[in-house]
């Protein structure tokens, strides 16, 4: 090893990595596609900016993506390169349209390959506790009238149906209120699937409804569908 290399050819990877975990610590402001240097990175180190390396990440605003079933991370990223749906301030498009489109099925399989995120209390955004997690249980559960339950595709997901358990709280309710309001839309030809009965329920629920179902889900831990976190 040269004397004047004595980490020989480590610190470059080092480097590399501390420059990619300062930034995800600094990701308070939106990330844009011209700002990140890709130069050296996987494409899931890309993702691993805003949604963590680990597929847990900081900020609600971004979903966690650790464990989440493969098919819908892919299907996701075709939405927003399609225009089918879209988010606050289109920085997911940006970014996206970023990546190679042969990297996509590479991206969602490293995410999907890794442990599921472990449940955490939250509060909302005001610091008091959300509405009963047994009010969400039980929507989750039963459902209401004209309401189907969530358990009917969410307890043991696969395909292209999320795994919602130990979600982000905050992002849990925006993307249920984004459904109710019309603001974030589902391919056409999915409406008879998950996608359209989340769509069509989401429509149907009170604000506290949602608040509590989506407090039970970011406070509950996925059933035995994949490797825990808990076996790191």
């Amino acid at each position: 090893m040269p004397a004047n290399e004595p980490f020989g050819g480590i610190m470059p990877v080092l480097t590399r990595h501390v420059i990619l975990a300062g930034a995800m610590s600094c990701i308070c402001v939106p990330v844009l596609a011209d700002m990140i240097d890709e130069s050296g990175m996987a494409p899931w180190e890309v993702c691993g900016l805003c949604h963590g390396l680990d597929g847990v990440s900081a900020m609600p605003k971004f979903p966690k993506l650790a464990g989440q079933n493969a098919a819908y991370i892919s299907e996701q990223i075709h939405n927003f390169r399609t225009g089918l749906r879209a988010n606050d301030g289109g920085q997911m498009e940006a970014i996206i349209g970023e990546i190679d489109p042969a990297d996509i099925d590479a991206i969602a399989t490293y995410f999907a390959n890794l442990p599921l995120p472990k449940a955490t209390s939250q509060q909302n955004d005001s610091g008091a506790r959300s509405d009963p997690p047994a009010v969400g249980e039980h929507l989750f559960a039963y459902g209401k009238s004209g309401v189907q339950a969530c358990a009917d595709c969410h307890t043991n997901p696969s395909g292209k149906t999320p795994i919602l358990f130990a979600q982000h709280e905050a992002y849990l309710v925006k993307q249920l209120a984004d459904f109710a309001s019309g603001e974030r839309t589902i391919d056409p030809s999915r409406f008879s699937s998950a996608s359209g009965a989340c769509f069509r329920a989401a429509s149907r629920l009170q604000r506290a409804e949602i608040t509590a179902l989506a407090s039970f889900l970011a406070n509950s831990t996925a059933p035995l569908i994949g490797p825990s976190a808990g076996d790191q």
